[in-house]
């Protein structure tokens, strides 16, 4: 009878899947888009991976035996960084400059932090922000078939829309870009993947490319909406970044009104700002936001009064 009723502290119900198996999941749902940067871009694209990953696991493993801190790099999280960093970056980066990012990454934004679960912004997008702005040019120089091309954004940017590939060259990736964002078709294959096991919730990407979508219509951006969400990282950050559990809202009221924020910044980054993309770092300028939206949309207390709310 002692031991029918337990009292703890929260969470109390349990999703049915560990971290080491959310991130199983999502390394596998990750693997479509992998594939396809080969496929488009060659072996460096894979040797690019490879640096990226073994770079994020090696200074995880590093930056906790030097801590005394316990190692956790068996969980996965690490090498999921290390391969979302490696899909936002162009083929051709220089091996050492990927490493460079991803100590960034792990180190500086994520262990300085606590680790796992205590970081504010996505480890991943901030690796990239900080190679970007050191590295401006081979971060933002483009090659399809060994010849430098510009991408689809960029063309936009300069209002060159009539040299913009066809839509089904850019739903299959066909065009020049990051490793693992160009190809839609193989990033919603990864959509479904993490749908089916639970692992996100399909308002927050929709919410994200629909906003996108509709404000570079209202902006008057030079191509139809439909190239505009089909070009550029759009469905890589909403995907697999704007879903992150650590840097988003917890409810998922509050995930939409992230979503919502994400889109409004990438369609003003896109129109107005310096880059012709703007994921990164709109996803970036959200995650510092999460703490107010977690306080405006979080629910009320059950059967707190009012009164009692306003004056806490």
């Amino acid at each position: 009878m002692d031991h029918k009723l337990v009292v703890s502290s929260s969470p109390h119900a349990h999703a049915g899947l560990t971290t080491p198996q959310i991130m199983a999941w999502v390394l596998a749902a990750l693997v479509p888009a992998g594939v396809m940067g080969v496929v488009r871009y060659g072996a460096r694209a894979a040797a690019v991976m490879a640096v990226c990953v073994l770079a994020c696991v090696f200074c995880e493993y590093f930056w906790q035996k030097c801590t005394g801190r316990a190692v956790t790099v068996s969980d996965g999280s690490a090498a999921v960084t290390g391969l979302l960093l490696a899909y936002n970056l162009p083929p051709t980066i220089p091996y050492w400059m990927a490493v460079g990012g991803s100590l960034f990454a792990i180190i500086v934004v994520k262990q300085f932090y606590g680790g796992l679960g205590g970081n504010i912004v996505n480890p991943a997008l901030a690796g990239r922000a900080m190679m970007l702005a050191s590295w401006p040019v081979p971060m933002t120089t483009w090659t399809l078939d060994g010849v430098s091309a510009a991408t689809p954004l960029a063309l936009m940017k300069s209002g060159d829309v009539s040299a913009l590939p066809s839509y089904l060259d850019l739903f299959l990736g066909r065009t020049g870009g990051c490793i693992g964002e160009s190809c839609t078709l193989a990033l919603l294959i990864g959509f479904a993947v993490l749908l089916w096991k639970d692992i996100i919730k399909w308002q927050v990407p929709a919410v994200y490319v629909a906003v996108v979508a509709v404000l570079c219509t209202v902006f008057g951006r030079p191509a139809a909406p439909l190239a505009e969400i089909l070009s550029g990282g759009l469905f890589l950050g909403a995907i697999f970044m704007a879903t992150d559990y650590t840097t988003s809202p917890i409810t998922l009221k509050g995930q939409i009104v992230f979503a919502a924020g994400c889109g409004l910044l990438t369609a003003v980054i896109r129109t107005w700002g310096g880059y012709p993309e703007g994921v990164s770092y709109s996803i970036l300028i959200m995650n510092l936001l999460v703490p107010l939206i977690d306080r405006a949309t979080k629910p009320r207390i059950f059967g707190e009064v009012k009164s009692h709310a306003k004056n806490r």
